[in-house]
């Protein structure tokens, strides 16, 4: 398991403990935003939380689906492209969070599946919530691609708020 951390200025004082769960997608983005003004921004600049915002990088065989001939000559091209959008992943939510006065923030990297990524980051920051943002996919996509949300909300030993974006409204 690979794990690549960013501190952001650090407090001696015990804080409870939030962690974010991000990848590239627009709805965890939204749920950073909304976990940074609802549990945030009222408290700059000395908020009662801890930040770690965690992002599930997938690995090479996972996110190839295949093994035998020509697989070992694609996963070197599938990590350095799953490490591109890991930094990019990260600058962004640094640039979020310095956007919205947060600096206390610890970012991490975590090789796995993101369900298990998120509950164990859960354990190892001892986190009151784990916040995570939802797809919005139906019932038959939930059941083949497996919803993380849903997995962390049954999993997770902490509370889990999942952040759905409005629906913009014609």
């Amino acid at each position: 398991m690979e794990t690549t951390t960013t501190t952001t200025t650090t407090t001696t004082a015990e804080k409870s403990v939030i962690v974010v769960g991000i990848d590239d997608s627009e709805h965890s983005f939204y749920a950073l935003h909304w976990a940074l003004d609802h549990f945030f921004a009222p408290f700059a600049p000395n908020p009662p939380f801890k930040l770690f915002v965690v992002h599930a990088k997938p690995s090479p065989s996972s996110a190839v689906g295949f093994a035998g001939p020509g697989a070992a000559d694609v996963l070197p091209l599938v990590e350095a492209d799953l490490k591109t959008i890991a930094a990019r992943v990260l600058e962004k939510a640094k640039e979020t969070c310095s956007s919205k006065w947060v600096n206390d923030v610890l970012m991490e990297v975590v090789e796995g599946d993101a369900r298990n990524v998120l509950c164990e980051a859960v354990q190892k920051h001892h986190a009151s919530i784990l916040v995570v943002g939802s797809h919005g996919y139906g019932a038959i996509k939930r059941a083949v691609l497996g919803s993380v949300s849903d997995y962390c909300a049954h999993h997770a030993h902490c509370s889990v708020m999942i952040v759905k974006k409005p629906k913009i409204k014609n």
